[in-house]
């Protein structure tokens, strides 16, 4: 099997980013728009996973502070190609995320997924991942 490499996304990986967001999370979200959003948010850590020079999986962090809580790091967006799940990417870039949360002082990790994707909650729970804190997400729109 061909090695996958972790890096740090640029500007250049957003078509393959609204890819993974349009066909794994079902946002649909415009390259361009996408682009500025890698260039913009460079005080966030976005890791793409690379397998074959193609850009297969993502994993976006940013800074998540209470008053009630030490820092923690917020996953905002975890995706793997479809194509590619059970290969050890998910979990490879988890890896770097955390490393990079412990590196920058962060107290862990913490994410937000669906109610539907119980697949999903199955793969953070190997990981370690617990909680069981049911939400509800409102948003208003301007």
């Amino acid at each position: 099997m061909a090695e996958v490499m972790i890096r740090d996304a640029v500007p250049a990986d957003a078509e393959a980013l609204a890819e993974l967001n349009k066909n794994e999370m079902g946002y649909e979200y415009p390259v361009g728009k996408t682009r500025d959003k890698v260039a913009a948010l460079a005080g966030d850590k976005i890791l793409v996973a690379e397998l074959e020079g193609r850009v297969v999986g993502y994993v976006h962090l940013n800074g998540y502070d209470l008053l009630y809580h030490d820092h923690l790091k917020n996953i905002m967006g975890v995706a793997v190609d479809s194509h590619c799940r059970r290969m050890g990417i998910g979990r490879r870039l988890l890896a770097a995320a955390e490393d990079w949360a412990r590196e920058t002082g962060a107290a862990g990790v913490r994410l937000v997924s669906g109610e539907g994707r119980t697949g999903a909650h199955a793969f953070y729970r190997a990981l370690g991942y617990e909680g069981n804190k049911k939400q509800l997400n409102l948003k208003k729109m301007f």
